[in-house]
């Protein structure tokens, strides 16, 4: 044991320090043997990693609904009509407070305002007039009965009364009005058809099938048609073209159908014959005369006039020849020589 100033201090001995040793050696292997553990991130790498995750998932589209596309897709209609709606409930309101202050005038100050506030306030403005149908009809004539121009307030605009003065135009035989907000006007025509030209009078016009006239010129611009004559003639000749359309040799000469004292048809042919048909008896005479011209060629005659009138019996009568001129005698004068 050594001794020293400060006190005794005990050495260790040579077996301690040899258990010591030992001890710290099996540590050492145990050390060596064991994986070392993984390095961890540092916390602010990790708050990094969390914020460009939670990005992500906030920039992920989102479908939208299916109202929220219908509402998408019509904004530039709905805008408008909200507009108009809340227009209409202002007068509304402020009709509802004349009503009861004065209920005798409600009427009038709707009546008066209400196109004028969609025409201002709304924006419901007639901007196109979409015209299906037409043919022979002339423009002029139509807009002028429709009675609207681009600008007017759409919703003053009458679809019925519009209908009423279309239907008086001779082209005409039915309309139909359509008025789509916010600012378009369809318009359905239902045109006469050419059916005949019509002589009265001296006069000529083409008719439709039922006899009323559509118009009073152009009469060669709608092709080849036939020719009615007489008072009458207008509204009783389609019965008897549509059966000459079962003879069709007898529709090729025909030139004329003309109505006699507004009773029966006489057939005017292009070779000058008259062919005269019984009343009411018509479909019968003309079979009865094809049946004639293919057996025996009647109507290559020269005839002025067929006569089928009676059912039993065939009246023609012949072009009437010419009488010889008489001649006069002439006195000879005497001369003097």
């Amino acid at each position: 044991m050594a001794r020293s100033a400060m006190g005794m201090v005990s050495e260790p001995s040579p077996r301690a320090g040899r258990g010591r040793a030992a001890g710290a050696a099996a540590n050492d292997d145990d050390m060596e043997a064991a994986p070392p553990p993984a390095p961890r991130a540092p916390r602010e790498a990790r708050g990094r990693a969390a914020q460009r995750l939670a990005n992500s998932r906030a920039k992920e589209p989102e479908r939208p609904s299916p109202v929220r596309l219908w509402l998408r897709r019509r904004r530039k209609l709905l805008r408008p009509m909200g507009i108009g709606i809340a227009s209409i409930a202002g007068i509304a309101v402020v009709a509802a407070g004349i009503y009861a202050l004065d209920p005798t005038s409600r009427l009038r100050f709707i009546v008066e305002n209400f196109a004028v506030f969609a025409r201002d306030n709304a924006g419901f403005a007639v901007q196109e007039v979409e015209v299906v149908g037409r043919k022979n009809t002339p423009k002029e004539l139509l807009y002028s009965a429709l009675g609207v121009s681009r600008g007017d307030p759409i919703l003053s605009f009458s679809p019925e009364a519009a209908k009423e003065r279309l239907e008086t135009i001779s082209w005409v035989e039915k309309a139909s009005i359509e008025r789509h907000l916010p600012d378009r006007i369809v318009i359905h025509l239902t045109e006469r058809a050419p059916f005949a030209i019509w002589q009265n009078n001296n006069r000529f016009a083409i008719i439709d099938r039922e006899g009323r006239e559509v118009v009073a010129d152009r009469l060669d611009a709608f092709g080849p048609l036939p020719l009615v004559v007489g008072a009458g003639a207008n509204t009783t000749a389609a019965g008897l073209i549509e059966q000459l359309h079962d003879a069709p040799d007898l529709l090729a000469r025909t030139q004329a159908l003309v109505r006699i004292s507004e009773r029966r048809w006489n057939l005017r042919l292009y070779n000058g014959a008259d062919v005269l048909l019984p009343e009411g008896h018509e479909e019968a005479a003309i079979r009865r005369l094809a049946e004639l011209q293919q057996r025996d060629a009647l109507l290559d005659r020269p005839l002025a006039a067929i006569d089928l009138r009676l059912p039993d019996k065939l009246v023609l009568r012949p072009i009437p020849t010419a009488a010889p001129a008489e001649q006069t005698p002439q006195r000879r004068g005497s001369g003097r020589g």
